[in-house]
This record gives structure tokens, C-alpha cells and sequence, in this order.
């Protein structure tokens, strides 16, 4: 199983984005940090600029990179994009080493 995985909405819907910017050569960067209060605060966008230590990954075709810091707190996380209230799409970030996570339930 990937580090990172991507819903194929969410790839579809990344490489839509890229596609308009004109970023379709760019990876696309997640991050997260911990705050204060142990909760996670999440950030992504298209980057070329990599070291080293940054992890590159493939998921749905999109090309991913993680920050060695982001990788630990990343692990497992899956990324989605889905319609949260009617005409409102977001993506969300299914990550179980935050400690807000909440697992799906089966129906």
C-alpha cells in the first residue's frame, strides 16, 4: 500500500487543476504540521523546487512529494474530493494518525 493514497476523484480533480494553471510538469506537495493542540493543519500545492530527503510518489497518476517531516504524520493518509454539501466540493484529508480522524463506516 502507498504512503499516499489518491481517490480518483481527488486525481482527477488535481490534474484538472494543473492543467488550468499550466502546472501539469509540477508535482504536487502535501504537508502537515502539528499545532499546539496536537491537531494536524494540512497544505498542498504544485511545486517543482525538491531535496533530497522528499519522498516522491505516484498515486491515480498524479506525482506526489512529502516533506521528511510531513512523512510520519502522512503515513496511510488517503486524499479525496467529494461533495460535502450540495454544489460544494472540497478535499479532504482521510489521515489516521490525526487525532481528529474518524474512520469510515461501512454501509
Amino acid at each position: 500500500m502507498p504512503i499516499i493514497t489518491l481517490t480518483q476523484n481527488a486525481a482527477q480533480k488535481i490534474q484538472e487543476s494543473a492543467e488550468t494553471a499550466d502546472m501539469q510538469e509540477m508535482s504536487l506537495r502535501i504537508a502537515v504540521s502539528k499545532n499546539q493542540d496536537e491537531s494536524f493543519e494540512y497544505a498542498m500545492g504544485f511545486d517543482d523546487n525538491f531535496t533530497d530527503a522528499d519522498m516522491k510518489i505516484t498515486s491515480n497518476g498524479v506525482n506526489l512529494v512529502v516533506s521528511e517531516n510531513s512523512l510520519p504524520l502522512l503515513k496511510d493518509m488517503t486524499l479525496d474530493y467529494v461533495e460535502l454539501e450540495p454544489g460544494e466540493f472540497h478535499f479532504i484529508f482521510l489521515n489516521p494518525n490525526d487525532p481528529s480522524y474518524i474512520a469510515p463506516q461501512n454501509e
